[in-house]
């Protein structure tokens, strides 16, 4: 008796209720298995774009920002079922909105989010605003960076998840026009928003060129310029207001403020196998063993609001106690902080401030959802921002891998923002081309996560270039990649002619050449990506070449060859190539590769 074995698997496909990640519906594939999105729809609006829960995992927070308003706005009689609206709210006499979280819950639409909606395809302007009324998305853009070339985003779970690059001199490496350089190379590959976590040098100087020079949202850690010549036991009070106000001032976009580590929670690190591994933190866990006092940003969390509200800086709440190694993750102690940040989530959004929430470094894969959805829990899904984080401690030089595993899984369960990990975690302050890597490497998990999250649109380049790659169309091939300069060059390291298959199967090999041939597929007979002849590539260029002599797998002869190359020297005519889709047979193709390389062979 024979098994249908199509209908023996249709009974276990789920039904797809989230949106489908192709906006043309291309494919067979059934779409997002995440859950149906929810966008801007009171508390329901945390679930929107998120994974589906694994049992056991703790539930969505019952509040969101509406729920903390500010004491002197008044909810208008009747309107106890819809607070969640402008209407339903008396703002106090003489109240002028300044922040972008001020402004939603006045129901007004701003520049800002407009230009967000624009963005994000998927969003509207009206559910930009409801999202950021909401707690849930934030726009970091300091109403002084506005005067010069910030072009405003959005983070946030209705959002496509954004990547950060951190970068900064330090006090051994580096200096003003190095980051500035660093800043323009990571917006080059996609960082989204930059911290400066410079140490060393011109702080001052340094911050203030790359403001005047971004088109990201800056963020810094103000503490570090705080205690610049002088011990932390000194901060007080004044020096932390006045450091604030300056770097407000000159445009800082976002301050991570870690103000969640507390006296109560240092002896919860005393068994941890690295202990506190945040500079911040452990500058602050020092200044209260010092003092025997609580952390003073806490303390003073409303005045800190006060100055941020005023130039509409976002709080990016610091985790200081975020674990160094994976032996230390999910301990007490990091939840422990977790917790008092969401309540200083609260109070910021009582006193009108956006805020995102930092998470932590090195975390196992098993852990990550955990994490992610307590932060949901106890922050009110407020974004949460997170570095990585790495799924393992022992590859040094390779922790933009390790942590870009993690990354891809933090953004499906739950994070907003990744912040890039580079080569050099750990070893040593990045260069520009860790840089690149480091941002790559995010790209790649925050995109992989927004089709998983089934955001319209998101697929539709990846389904472009599949249709190239179909329809064995190199060049369109190419011009849809990330990163085309790498992808071209690696193919013209081993056939630099652009023929209808590639050197990893070879003509009689190459299952999309058969398959284009089949006349029963559409496979590669999609009419805008066709192409007719065989061509030689163009000469490649300076960075190119640069990639392969960096690979050192040809010869220098080899890569000149490749770099000076004419169609003349290829004995092409009109663009056509003596390669095998018009040889007799594949011997002829790769005798052209052999001699064109300059073999004896």
């Amino acid at each position: 008796m024979s098994i249908n074995h199509i209908t023996r698997v249709q009974k276990y496909m789920p039904e797809i209720v989230a949106a489908d990640p192709s906006s043309v519906h291309a494919g067979t594939t059934p779409g997002s298995f995440s859950a149906a999105p929810q966008i801007a729809a009171g508390r329901a609006g945390a679930l929107t774009y998120s994974s589906m829960d694994t049992p056991g995992i703790p539930e969505v927070s019952d509040k969101t920002a509406w729920d903390f308003m500010p004491t002197d706005w008044a909810l208008k009689a009747g309107c106890e079922k819809d607070y969640e609206d402008a209407e339903a709210w008396e703002r106090p006499s003489g109240f002028e909105a300044i922040t972008q979280l001020e402004h939603a819950r006045c129901g007004t639409i701003t520049s800002e989010m407009l230009r967000v909606a624009d963005r994000e395809d998927h969003l509207t302007p009206e559910q930009v605003r409801d999202e950021i009324a909401a707690g849930r998305m934030v726009i970091p853009a300091n109403k002084n960076h506005l005067r010069f070339n910030l072009d405003p985003m959005a983070i946030g779970r209705a959002s496509k998840t954004k990547v950060n690059a951190n970068m900064g001199a330090s006090p051994v490496s580096s200096g003003t026009a190095e980051e500035v350089e660093k800043l323009q190379w990571a917006e080059r590959w996609g960082a989204d928003t930059v911290m400066d976590l410079s140490t060393g040098g011109d702080l001052d100087a340094c911050r203030e060129a790359i403001i005047e020079n971004s088109t990201v949202p800056i963020g810094t850690v103000p503490i570090y310029s705080m205690i610049i010549g002088r011990k932390i036991e000194d901060l007080n009070r004044e020096m932390i207001l006045e450091m604030l106000e300056h770097q407000a001032q000159q445009g800082v976009d976002y301050f991570t403020i870690h103000a969640g580590v507390l006296q109560e929670h240092l002896h919860l690190v005393k068994d941890r196998l690295i202990g506190i591994v945040s500079r911040g933190g452990s500058l602050l866990a020092k200044w209260m063993i010092t003092h025997d006092q609580q952390n003073p940003m806490y303390t003073l969390w409303e005045e800190i609001c006060d100055v941020m509200r005023q130039h509409d800086v976002t709080f990016s709440i610091g985790d200081g106690l975020r674990p160094g190694g994976l032996a230390d993750a999910t301990d007490l102690a990091q939840l422990a902080e977790l917790s008092a940040i969401g309540e200083l989530t609260e109070r910021a959004w009582r006193k009108g401030v956006q805020v995102m929430v930092e998470g932590p470094g090195h975390v196992p894969l098993d852990q990550i959802e955990f994490n992610m959805k307590l932060q949901r829990r106890l922050c009110h899904g407020a974004p949460f921002y997170v570095l990585g984080p790495l799924v393992t401690d022992i590859f040094p030089g390779y922790d933009h891998i390790t942590s870009c595993i993690g990354a891809t899984s933090a953004a499906w369960h739950g994070a907003s923002m990744l912040c890039y990990v580079t080569p050099k975690e750990h070893l040593g302050l990045p260069k520009k081309d860790d840089v690149k890597q480091g941002c790559v490497a995010y790209k790649i998990a925050a995109h992989a996560a927004d089709v998983a999250l089934g955001i319209p649109g998101t697929r539709d380049r990846d389904d472009e270039l599949t249709l190239a790659r179909a329809a064995l169309n190199w060049q369109k091939h190419f011009e849809l990649s990330f990163d085309p300069d790498v992808a071209r060059a690696y193919h013209d390291e081993d056939l630099d002619v652009d023929t209808d298959f590639c050197a990893m199967c070879g003509h009689d090999w190459c299952s999309v050449r058969i398959s284009k041939e089949i006349v029963e597929f559409t496979s590669g007979k999609a009419e805008a990506y066709k192409w007719d002849k065989a061509k030689v590539t163009e000469a490649l260029t300076d960075e190119q070449k640069e990639i392969l002599e960096k690979r050192g797998v040809l010869s220098p002869e080899e890569v000149h060859r490749l770099a000076s190359k004419t169609r003349k020297d290829m004995g092409a005519d009109d663009g056509k190539a003596a390669c095998h889709s018009e040889a007799a047979d594949a011997e002829k193709a790769q005798l052209l590769q052999i001699v064109e390389l300059g073999t004896d062979e």
